[in-house]
């Protein structure tokens, strides 16, 4: 067995799963295991990731801001983000005597000479690219449009992605067993588009109707369906940890890289035919979606377990992607790289309980380098600058946590103080930019 000072690490990512697409939340949506991670761990209610996938990916493995990488690592990108030899969770777990492994999607560098391989990941299967057909592989229209690989090495092999994920995932946690400690990082392409999933799924949302109109019920029932899927794979890794005895040895943790879109239309990105799914995901009651700085962009759902250890709770105080790279690192015994410059904090004591249930510090968030975001205390402000006039939003988040109140104009103060604090961190913003990569690029 494992040391359990020094956690085996299962990190489990959704991609496009929104705050209502869980059950624990009421939703119509089956996820018992998910539902199980937040009952029987921490449920942690203000987990804050990036509007988009490419940010929120970039946060959790540096422990920083995305602007600090360049406007394109603000937005979906098929460029790579981090600079070469650039400190990550996995070089620093890795240095620290864990094998480290990656199965999912990666969408830090599209091309495969960009693969996880080159940032600490001694083990790298799934997808480089942002989104793909989750039973062809492939990437929309592109250039990358072939991104499936094995450790930078292309492949071609039949199966839906993510019982393919789920596969390798398990495989290599058993592999590792008593081994030593291990960091096993799985990023589902799932949920997000297109929505392809097998038939015994699907028929398990047969014989119920949840909306009117045929078409968005046929689309619901699919997206339902591709969650449960996941929910599922997610099971058999838990399986495996409770075969090989290492429940009590491995931290578990869950969550989406942003909120949900409510509906898209496929048809005129891969080839094929593709239905449209005018109606996908929700983030109810949150305000906002995917792509957007409100909570219903930003703010997921999110479980963490450790079995013995931490105890059932739900933990509200705010916390962001990039508080993993600190929290994870000390954990594991880890000694920070003198490179690191951290955003992100220490919150393993709000996880236990034992921290300071007041302590709110500033959260930023830098959306195309042209909309921001910072929450302090109680407050939340969004800045839009793509305009002459920059249009700012106010919100309580204690008081009015669905943002439906904007007191901008009642306190010119609070915007100030916010506006300012925005340009203190917009300071920090591109420097650690790869030098080979277009500050416009996309």
């Amino acid at each position: 067995m494992a040391n359990v000072d020094r956690p085996n690490i299962l990190y489990i990512l959704a991609d496009d799963m929104g705050w209502a697409d869980v059950s624990y939340h009421g939703s119509d949506i089956r996820t018992p295991t998910i539902d199980r991670l937040a009952a029987t761990g921490v449920e942690v209610d203000r987990h804050y990731v990036c509007p988009v996938c490419t940010p929120t990916r970039t946060a959790l493995l540096s422990g920083r801001q995305p602007g600090r990488f360049g406007r394109h690592a603000t937005q979906p990108t098929v460029y790579p983000v981090l600079p070469d030899g650039h400190p990550t969770l996995a070089s620093a777990l890795r240095g620290a005597g864990y094998a480290t492994a990656l199965f999912g999607k990666w969408h830090l560098g599209s091309s495969l000479e960009y693969a996880a391989n080159g940032w600490g990941f001694e083990e790298s299967y799934g997808c480089q690219s942002g989104c793909m057909d989750p039973y062809t592989h492939r990437y929309w229209r592109h250039p990358y449009e072939h991104t499936w690989h094995r450790n930078g090495t292309p492949l071609d092999e039949p199966g839906h992605a993510t019982d393919l994920i789920a596969r390798e995932a398990g495989r290599w946690i058993e592999s590792h067993a008593g081994q030593g400690p291990w960091f096993c990082y799985v990023p589902f392409t799932a949920v997000h588009e297109p929505v392809k999933v097998p038939q015994p799924w699907l028929d398990q949302y047969a014989f119920q109707t949840y909306d009117p109109d045929p078409l968005r019920d046929r689309s619901f029932k699919k997206y339902a369906a591709y969650a449960t899927h996941m929910d599922h794979a997610i099971g058999q890794l838990l399986e495996v940890l409770e075969e090989r005895n290492l429940t009590e040895d491995t931290l578990i943790v869950f969550t989406s890289d942003n909120g949900a879109i409510e509906g898209c239309n496929s048809s005129d990105k891969w080839p094929g035919w593709y239905e449209p799914t005018p109606r996908l995901g929700s983030n109810l009651p949150l305000r906002g979606r995917k792509a957007q700085l409100y909570e219903g962009g930003i703010r997921t759902p999110a479980a963490v377990s450790w079995a013995g250890t931490l105890s059932p709770r739900r933990m509200t105080e705010p916390m962001h992607a990039v508080d993993w790279m600190p929290t994870l690192t000390r954990l594991a015994g880890c000694t920070p790289d003198s490179r690191a410059h951290w955003d992100g904090v220490d919150v393993w004591p709000l996880l236990t309980g034992a921290g300071n249930a007041t302590a709110r510090r500033c959260i930023y968030w830098n959306l195309h380098h042209d909309r921001f975001a910072l929450l302090h205390e109680n407050w939340k402000l969004i800045l839009d600058r793509r305009r002459e006039v920059p249009r700012a939003e106010l919100f309580d988040t204690l008081a009015d946590p669905y943002e439906k109140q904007d007191l901008a104009a009642e306190r010119p103060d609070v915007v100030a103080n916010l506006t300012a604090m925005v340009d203190r961190e917009r300071e920090r913003d591109n420097t650690a930019k790869r030098p080979d990569v277009d500050e416009n690029a996309t």
